[in-house]
């Protein structure tokens, strides 16, 4: 089974403001609303490619009650656990000018809850995969991560990390099967500028030194690198597309790179799932479906 654990959850508002001005009363041209949050975006396009996941994480409020119900609705298995005060936090996306957003806050998670969490993924072993994506809310300990996977050492589990700074860097000791930074992350990792995919390549390497075994790096309209546990390098520009919503293209490269993972254990075809699987989304109104991963696909291979 395969796991994904978002700990900050959120309703995501995704509006469209035609000529948006501040200061004055704007009215939306188009609206959508759905459930957010790194994780669930990997059990989202993990679903539509036909894979089961169980979502975790901690919801709380109104908000919280309505991201399980859209996210049942999908198709998403999930076993939050309920935070009693506050709310899940709303995030607002203005679609109209892309990169601009409005996230909440989300609530507080007391150290119970968390130790509830730690509990829960006591269950997971041999065979089974666990998705880390995303930040944390600021009440927890910036050492989460590594402490899951920590508690999980020695079970056989597979471990995804989509982090960034000292969540990942903590987490890289353990030996997880994926990381997925971006080329900027890794360049404030490593205190230089990367804009190209030969210049992520030997930053890859280093990441694989330090702990992990494949490092996924995306790069938007660049592309993206593969750093293989095998020692191959595998890379591909950004496919041709229209520019839709880049929400959520990132943990859908991880979904289909896992997927692929899963289907084949054939780095090649992972790596190529995970591209079109980004660029996908990317060139999607939400999160892409099946029929659109796979025809990206068989365009890029």
């Amino acid at each position: 089974m395969i796991y994904t654990v978002t700990f900050n959850p959120s309703l995501d508002y995704i509006v469209s403001v035609d000529d948006f001005k501040l200061g004055l009363t704007n009215r939306t041209s188009s609206e959508l609303l759905l459930p957010g949050g790194k994780g669930i975006n990997v059990s989202t396009i993990l679903t539509n490619l036909g894979i089961e996941s169980t979502a975790l994480g901690f919801i709380a409020g109104f908000t919280g009650t309505e991201i399980v119900r859209r996210a049942e609705r999908i198709g998403i298995r999930s076993d939050f656990i309920r935070i009693e005060e506050g709310i899940s936090r709303i995030n607002v996306k203005l679609k109209s000018i892309d990169g601009t957003e409005i996230n909440g806050m989300g609530p507080d998670i007391s150290s119970e809850k968390v130790t509830e969490l730690m509990e829960k993924l006591e269950v997971l072993g041999e065979g089974d995969v666990l998705v880390l994506a995303g930040s944390i809310p600021s009440t927890m300990p910036d050492d989460i991560y590594s402490r899951i996977l920590e508690g999980l050492e020695g079970k056989g589990v597979t471990f995804i990390v989509d982090a960034t700074g000292d969540l990942l860097l903590k987490v890289l000791k353990y030996h997880p099967f994926l990381i997925k930074p971006n080329n900027h992350e890794m360049g404030d990792i490593f205190h230089v500028e990367l804009k190209t995919r030969e210049e992520v390549i030997p930053y890859g390497k280093k990441l694989q030194e330090m702990g992990a075994r494949n490092v996924l790096i995306s790069m938007a309209g660049e592309g993206a690198v593969l750093v293989a546990e095998d020692g191959s390098v595998y890379d591909a520009p950004a496919p041709k597309g229209v520019l839709v919503n880049a929400v959520g293209s990132g943990d859908s490269m991880v979904a289909g790179f896992t997927a692929g993972w899963i289907e084949k254990k054939d780095y090649r075809h992972a790596f190529y799932m995970g591209v079109a699987s980004g660029s996908a989304s990317a060139f999607s109104e939400y999160l892409a479906t099946r029929d659109e991963i796979m025809d990206l696909y068989n365009k890029i291979v």
